[in-house]
């Protein structure tokens, strides 16, 4: 039988991971598919009550008020009076996971709320500056000046030029997430009190 001493290093990080209860990163690239058009704050909270872990949907309003988490986007539903549906994306799973996982280790509000504000603007400066640019194309497209042949070609660009975007700010994303992973550590370190009071 082998010793927590005799395991690789990183199956040492995924044992520990499951011994808190956590999703380990296998877990959340499938949550991310399974919810990839998006997930509800009801089935936020059944995937962390599925694993025992505490966490409510006035956690998770907590959280968003505290910009640990994005605001959910309002879907209308099919059919006659079905209203709409708040959808977060499926990354809200692992932001949250984080979130548990810098509490476990007595990180202070503040501090966990600095470790997600890390590049968190110029972020958004670029995905905002990309979809007006796209969104510009896409007006220059439907002008006059251009024929069938040509317009049908450009939007095909365009659209693959989309698909670069949405790539690059998910890349730069996950930058920013290791970089916050980081420096959340290197604070555990230091941290006085504790994230209880995000409960």
């Amino acid at each position: 039988m082998k010793r927590n001493g005799d395991m690789p290093r990183a199956e040492t990080q995924v044992a520990a991971v499951r011994a808190s209860g956590l999703l380990d990163e296998d877990e959340l690239v499938t949550i991310e598919g399974q919810f990839s058009k998006g997930i509800s704050s009801r089935e936020i909270v059944d995937v962390f009550a599925s694993r025992g872990l505490r966490f409510s949907e006035a956690t998770l309003r907590k959280y968003v008020q505290l910009g640990l988490l994005p605001r959910s986007v309002r879907v209308g539903r099919k059919g006659k009076h079905c209203g709409s549906l708040g959808l977060y994306p499926a990354g809200v799973i692992r932001r949250v996971n984080q979130v548990k996982d810098m509490m476990a280790r007595n990180l202070t509000i503040e501090e966990i709320q600095r470790s997600f504000a890390k590049f968190k603007d110029e972020i958004k400066g670029v995905s905002e500056g990309l979809r007006d640019l796209l969104a510009g194309f896409e007006r220059e497209a439907k002008g006059p000046a251009l024929s069938a042949d040509r317009r049908q070609q450009i939007e095909r660009e365009i659209e693959a030029a989309k698909q670069a975007a949405g790539d690059l700010v998910r890349r730069i994303s996950g930058l920013e997430a290791s970089f916050s992973s980081q420096a959340a550590a290197a604070a555990a370190g230091t941290a006085a009190g504790g994230g209880s009071d995000l409960y």
